[in-house]
């Protein structure tokens, strides 16, 4: 049986710009974490390209972060572009199937905060129609929408109106970095699912990035996902394959049918990957452990492609 990846959440825009990691990354074939040669060996991809920005951009690049975005932006449109011969953009289920069909990969544009359009939701509209279909609100700071896991506080009224527009448009609305409860504030409101694209069980790590148990459940009540980060930082310690797998096992304790977990391996926005992950091309090693664990390969091939393909297919028209 074949295993294709959607993963929710990776950070290869900004890692390719030439102030980030390695000058003049190109998306064909790189030394980062994500390259399209690597992504062709797998039966299948589609990948969450994260536009990143943060207030704190201006004190590490010292470039405020709307300019980082739109060049974060343009270094994904024009790589795609430049390899339609592999990939192609998908703003919706049908267009990652269609693509499939055609032996083509998907790129699929998701925000992970707002600062680079200053955390406007009339801009949301724009970004909609710029071709971004997931949103979170924030990333480790406290901003106009939302506290974040490291500083506390809910949503602001700004956020909850942000929550809604979003929804409204069909942009899916990702609970990783915010707070408990800014988490909490959410669940209040949604009438959408609702994911975390790359958050881990914290009953497996108490790391403050990765869900509660009930949390988790949440989640799996609006019909949304959590996907799987294959950061060693929220892993645990000594993280190997099987530690990466334990936390789909814990959450399968809480969703048997296997039905809201899926991959957010935030490659090329973390430092360290899990002992025997190196990249993209080390997905079939978690899919070989987790059946040589017990896993029957339905489940598995859910977790890996199906769950997070029927979010989209609920909430992007």
């Amino acid at each position: 049986m074949k295993f294709p990846v959607l993963d929710l959440h990776c950070d290869t825009a900004l890692a390719m710009l030439s102030f980030n990691r390695q000058p003049g990354s190109q998306l064909r074939s790189n030394k980062l974490h994500i390259d399209l040669e690597r992504a062709s060996t797998l039966d299948g991809y589609c990948q969450c390209f994260a536009c990143f920005t943060t207030p704190q951009m201006l004190q590490w690049y010292h470039k405020p972060p709307v300019e980082i975005f739109e060049r974060e932006m343009a270094v994904i449109m024009n790589e795609v572009e430049r390899n339609c011969d592999k990939i192609a953009f998908a703003y919706n289920a049908s267009d990652i199937r269609q693509n499939q069909e055609k032996g083509l990969m998907s790129a699929f544009l998701t925000l992970e905060g707002t600062a680079g359009f200053g955390f406007d939701p009339e801009l949301l509209g724009d970004m909609h129609q710029a071709g971004f279909r997931i949103t979170s609100l924030g990333w480790n700071e406290k901003n106009d929408l939302t506290g974040s896991h490291q500083t506390g506080g809910g949503l602001t009224d700004q956020g909850r109106v942000y929550v809604r527009e979003a929804q409204r448009l069909g942009m899916i609305v990702d609970v990783s970095h915010i707070s408990d409860e800014a988490f909490w504030d959410i669940m209040d409101i949604t009438e959408a699912p609702v994911i975390a694209t790359h958050s881990n069980s914290r009953a497996v790590f108490g790391e403050s990035r990765n869900l509660t148990d009930d949390m988790f459940r949440e989640i799996m009540k609006t019909g949304g996902v959590a996907g799987l980060n294959l950061y060693t930082g929220f892993i645990g310690e000594h993280a190997d394959v099987d530690k990466a797998c334990d936390h789909i096992f814990h959450f399968l304790e809480l969703d048997p049918d296997g039905t809201h977990i899926a991959l957010g391996g935030d490659l090329d926005g973390c430092e360290s990957l899990p002992e025997g992950i190196d990249g993209i091309q080390d997905y079939p090693r978690i899919v070989r452990r987790l059946l040589e664990r017990g896993l029957d390969e339905k489940t598995v091939y859910n977790i890996f492609w199906n769950n997070a393909l029927g979010v989209i297919e609920k909430c992007c028209m």
